[in-house]
């Protein structure tokens, strides 16, 4: 499990900028986003390099910040793979919340992050098919 912040945004000019300065000002990396809007609102998903010291900035700069786990997983980044990831969690009756990708500096890979139901049976899953899971360490150094 990899930790992720998530972040209620108003949907106002400079309001990202604002978040995404506060992280800079700490020297803290953002290794993927995700960003689902609402009329008023946005959600903000971030995996970062160092999640605690994006919480305390964030706070410090008046952001309400949750931090959650969510699963990220190593695919080859070919067709088909990403499908067969997300049929052996539908196999194995995991519901997928939500997910975002981005690709890894790895040759050829792609990292999913995905929020499940079942976390554990989700993993267990993923390692007895040879899904690559990745920690934070590696995550964050992406």
């Amino acid at each position: 499990m990899i930790r992720q912040l998530s972040i209620f945004v108003e949907n106002r000019p400079g309001r990202m900028a604002d978040i995404t300065e506060a992280l800079c000002e700490r020297g803290i990396d953002i290794r993927a986003l995700s960003l689902a809007d609402t009329s008023d609102f946005g959600l903000l998903r971030l995996i970062v390099t160092d999640p605690d010291a994006a919480q305390k900035a964030l706070g410090e700069s008046g952001v309400m910040v949750k931090i959650s786990e969510v699963i990220a997983i190593g695919v080859t980044d070919s067709p088909g793979e990403f499908s067969r990831a997300i049929r052996l969690l539908a196999d194995a009756k995991v519901n997928l919340e939500y997910l975002y990708a981005f690709l890894s500096r790895r040759e050829n890979e792609a990292v999913i992050i995905l929020r499940v139901d079942n976390p554990e049976a989700a993993a267990r899953t993923f390692e007895a098919h040879g899904v690559r899971i990745l920690g934070e360490k590696e995550v964050y150094s992406l």
